[in-house]
Formats: C-alpha cells, sequence, structure tokens
C-alpha cells in the first residue's frame, strides 16, 4: 500500500473542469501562446498533447524533450513534468481520468514500458489531421448541452489507435519492448513491488523463471542487468519524491525501504552524483 498520496501536489482532473461534475472523466483544453510550469508536478489522469506548431521544452520525469511541429507528448498518471512553451505554439490537449485510462490503455496497441521510454514523437502530416480531426470532434461534443460521453469514450480511443499506429517501429528498441513478454512484465512488476522488493530472484520467480535467465533476457535485450532497472525505478521515484512532495529526506528514505539516511545518500549519489538535498535544491 503506498501513501505518497499524502504528500503529492496530484492534481486530479476534477481540479480542471469547470463543470466540477464527478463523472467528468474527459477534458479538452487548447494550448496556445506562452506558459511555463516551473514547479514540477504530478496528474493522476493521463494526457496526450497534440501539438500543431510547437516550440519550447517539456520535461518527463527528469528527461527533456524539445517540442516540435506535429508532435504528440504523453504524460501517463504519477509522472512529474514541467514545461516552458513559446509563444508560437498551438496545440491541443486530452486529460483522460483514471478509470478512463485503465480502459483506454489497450488501444495503445503496445506496454506502457514502451511509451515511457518514447513519451514524445512526431507523426505524419497525414496521421496529424486525423488526430486533429478527432480532437476537434471531441471538443465539439464536449460543448453540446447534453453530452454523449460514449461517443467521446470511443474517440479517445480511435486517438489511442491512431497514437499506436504512428510509433510502430519509430524508433529502434521497438521489438524489444514489445516482441519480448518477459520485459514489459517485468517492468509492471518492478513498478508494483521496488518499494519492498530488491531481489532478481523475487521478480524471477513472480515470472516463473530462473534469476539468471531474467538477467540474460535483460542483458541481451536492454543492454542492462535486471538489478539496474529495479534500482532505476527506485531512483525515479526518489527524484519524484524530492522534487514534488512535502516529505522530508528521512521519510522519503523509510518509504523507498533504506537501511538509513546513509545508505540511501550513497545510493542517490552514485546514481546522480548529487546528494540528495543537492536535487531537491
Amino acid at each position: 500500500m503506498s501513501h505518497q498520496s499524502e504528500y503529492f501536489p496530484i492534481l486530479g482532473i476534477h481540479e480542471f473542469t469547470e463543470k466540477r461534475s464527478q463523472d467528468c472523466n474527459l477534458l479538452f483544453n487548447e494550448l496556445s501562446g506562452e506558459r511555463r510550469i516551473d514547479e514540477p508536478h504530478k496528474h493522476d489522469f493521463f494526457i496526450i498533447n497534440l501539438f500543431e506548431k510547437g516550440k519550447g521544452i517539456h520535461i518527463i520525469d527528469f528527461v527533456e524533450y524539445h517540442i516540435e511541429n506535429h508532435q504528440i507528448h504523453l504524460v501517463f498518471p504519477d509522472q512529474v513534468h514541467q514545461w516552458t512553451i513559446e509563444k508560437e505554439t498551438v496545440g491541443y490537449q486530452l486529460m483522460i481520468s483514471r478509470e478512463w485510462y485503465e480502459s483506454f490503455l489497450p488501444a495503445l496497441r503496445f506496454s506502457s514500458s514502451y511509451y515511457f521510454q518514447h513519451p514524445a514523437f512526431t507523426v505524419s502530416g497525414e496521421i496529424y489531421q486525423l488526430l486533429l480531426h478527432e480532437f476537434q470532434a471531441i471538443k465539439k461534443e464536449l460543448n453540446e448541452e447534453k453530452t454523449f460521453w460514449e461517443l467521446i469514450k470511443k474517440r479517445s480511443e480511435l486517438i489511442g489507435l491512431l497514437i499506436g499506429k504512428a510509433v510502430e517501429g519509430l524508433f529502434k528498441d521497438f521489438e524489444v519492448y514489445n516482441s519480448n513478454p518477459i520485459i514489459s512484465k517485468f517492468l509492471n512488476f518492478i513498478d508494483k513491488h521496488f518499494k519492498t522488493e530488491r531481489s532478481v530472484s523475487f521478480y524471477a520467480d513472480k515470472l516463473n523463471i530462473s534469476a539468471n535467465y531474467l538477467n540474460i533476457v535483460c542483458k541481451k535485450n536492454l543492454n542492462t542487468s535486471a538489478s539496474s532497472l529495479i534500482q532505476d525505478r527506485i531512483l525515479l521515484e526518489a527524484k519524484r519524491l524530492l522534487k514534488v512532495s512535502e516529505m522530508s529526506v528521512k521519510d522519503i528514505v523509510y518509504d523507498l525501504g533504506f537501511y538509513d539516511h546513509a545508505s540511501f545518500s550513497k545510493f542517490f549519489k552514485a546514481q546522480t552524483g548529487m546528494t540528495p538535498s543537492q536535487f531537491k535544491e
């Protein structure tokens, strides 16, 4: 049971809706002109940004992406993001609630771990037009006197399928994440258990394979060891907590299952070259 929600400035979808209706599962926003979110924060919903014209920087989970024309940028629930968008930017944004997100995921066709590696990508002019059409149809439907939610849900799934079509084979590691089910299952298990389970054998048992074989698969496909994937996830959470939570370093040490402050600092510094408090500042 994670108790991080007490600490995060997490923005729920209801904080963005004027209607404040509880059944609002999707919102549409226009992104135009300059905007900055300097403070990293996280949402408990899924965001799809479609940029017609784009200029600026979007930081998703501490990685910088340049915003360019005809791009899609995805921000998953619980990811930390911030951006600086320059004034010539024109774009559209859908926010999808956590409830809808679960049923929306299959429309993306590929493992979420693949999209975590590639949250920003350029689409062809043709796919851009198809996406734009759906975004605008959703906007129009949301403005109707009586909103037809079922239709909006289907249109959002269509957007997911178009995104899946656009990214297929786009990146060199496409096969790695999508042809080998062990990798995406392993990453999903890490996501669930990283706070309490550090040993490769725990995950190998869950996957019904030997720890040795799990390591071979990771080395062969991702060029990294199974244990470093576990460490990466712990590090990501440490960064998220240090940047966007009210938690003290002491609480973070405890939350992430470290023995003491010294062992956490040593781990963090080895990975980032900074102490936790330097990173926080």
